[in-house]
């Protein structure tokens, strides 16, 4: 997740932009219908109780190669994953707030400051991956399930609130994610992802590389580039599909498992915030986050 910089400064400042700007992305009407049964999923939306019940899912994993243990490093004197769930417990939209991991260390610390946890496989090839697992061994309901990455210790939970009513305001969309402003510098960080979208708010494709690329290969100051936040949610019929897609060529060779979904047919909603997103790569981004708690006076 990045780190960066924008004119917001505060929640209530993200939430405002949140409201104001929302895009959508969505699965064919039909193939919906057939998931879920084409009476009872237009009757569910006609009263009223259209993905009405939300879960939160933070998966965490100890050994990444980036940043081993990254999950547990103090931020501030707080351990990082209790960071993302506090902020993750204030959105309004989350009837429930859980921790997936698949290491025991990461689980005791959870339970210690009081997260629900539930632990997953070692074999879950990524977030998306693991949230499914969760959601399967919680044995309880959820229209909408929101994929909340655990080194975003600063996460606004009005961006949360935002892609999931982006979500439930589109009957035939199965996935929802935000975008934020792309700092110039930042052009060129293959940490940091980049996003394109169509006239209609549609997702059409996300990279590493800067996109679009102009002739020139400069960045253009008057372009406005966007930066994938990776906070996502997922219609939860949709997410059981998800795992039995195989891969594909353009999430493989970018590594970014979004891009299954787009080559496999299916659309996202995007909407884009302004937001000060503080996330955690790298060891080096920890320094960078604590200073900049320290100067907006965050606890």
């Amino acid at each position: 997740m990045p780190i960066c910089d924008s004119s917001s400064s505060s929640s209530s400042s993200s939430s405002a932009s949140t409201k104001a700007w929302i895009a959508h992305g969505v699965l064919a009407a039909a193939a919906l219908a057939a998931a879920l049964g084409a009476h009872a999923f237009f009757h569910t939306r006609r009263s009223g109780k259209f993905r009405s019940r939300v879960i939160g899912i933070i998966p965490a994993r100890f050994a990444s190669s980036r940043f081993q243990g990254k999950p547990l490093v103090p931020i501030l004197g707080k351990p990082m994953i209790q960071r993302t769930w506090e902020r993750a417990k204030l959105a309004g939209s989350l009837d429930h707030v859980v921790v997936a991991t698949d290491d025991e260390k990461i689980a005791e610390c959870c339970r210690g400051f009081g997260a629900d946890v539930v632990m997953t496989s070692e074999s879950c090839r990524n977030g998306t991956e693991r949230c499914n697992e969760a959601l399967q061994k919680l044995g309880k309901q959820y229209d909408v399930v929101v994929n909340i990455q655990g080194d975003e210790p600063l996460i606004e939970p009005e961006i949360i609130d935002g892609i999931v009513k982006a979500l439930q305001a589109a009957p035939d969309a199965v996935f929802s994610t935000a975008v934020t402003s792309l700092k110039p510098e930042d052009a060129f960080d293959p940490n940091r992802v980049k996003c394109v979208i169509d006239n209609r708010g549609y997702a059409i494709y996300f990279s590493r590389g800067l996109i679009p690329f102009n002739k020139s290969g400069n960045v253009n100051p008057e372009f406005p580039y966007l930066l994938h936040l990776g906070i996502q949610s997922f219609d939860s019929s949709f997410l059981k599909i998800y795992p039995n897609l195989a891969p594909t060529p353009l999430q493989l060779e970018e590594d970014l498992e979004q891009l299954k979904v787009l080559e496999n047919g299916y659309k996202m909603k995007v909407i884009k915030v302004d937001h000060e997103c503080h996330g955690v790569d790298v060891p080096e981004d920890v320094e960078k986050i604590e200073q900049y708690m320290r100067e907006k006076n965050l606890s």
